[in-house]
């Protein structure tokens, strides 16, 4: 799968074992940085390189590391046709595409490891959404529709 990640300056180490980790497993990878944790970088500006590369079709999902998860996944949400949770569970990880079209996953480098990262990654990856009509796929609509209001 062609993944998008990025990072601020508190998830770089994550989002840096994430890309190593998702590239060994055969993954392309676009890595939208951050490229150190030396320099604070904002949480907004990695979210809207994610977002911009999901939207645009660069990448057909992404992971942002922030350290919460929780910025991240507020300002990703900011981009139209941007479906991003926060993530701290493999369960989540996969229902959030399954049920809801997640395309990005945000992660709090502060409240997972790197074991627990991959299986959120693996879990978010190996998902597909259930596009069953009377059920996910309208109420995947309905979040359009209040997207377009």
């Amino acid at each position: 799968m062609k993944l998008a990640l990025a990072s601020d300056h508190a998830g770089y180490p994550l989002k840096q074992h994430l890309v190593d980790y998702l590239r060994k497993h055969g993954h392309d990878i676009i890595d939208l940085g951050v490229d150190t944790d030396a320099v604070r970088v904002d949480y907004s500006d990695a979210a809207k390189k994610v977002g911009q590369a999901v939207v645009d079709r660069k990448a057909e999902r992404g992971i942002l590391v922030c350290g919460s998860g929780v910025g991240a996944s507020i300002a990703a949400n900011k981009i139209k046709g941007v479906y991003c949770a926060i993530t701290h569970d493999a369960y989540s990880a996969a229902q959030g595409v399954e049920h809801d079209n997640m395309n990005i996953m945000a992660l709090g480098s502060k409240i997972v490891g790197v074991a627990v990262a991959e299986r959120l990654a693996d879990a978010f990856i190996s998902a597909t959404f259930l596009t069953e009509p009377d059920r996910y796929m309208r109420r995947f609509k309905q979040v359009q529709d209040m997207e377009q209001s």
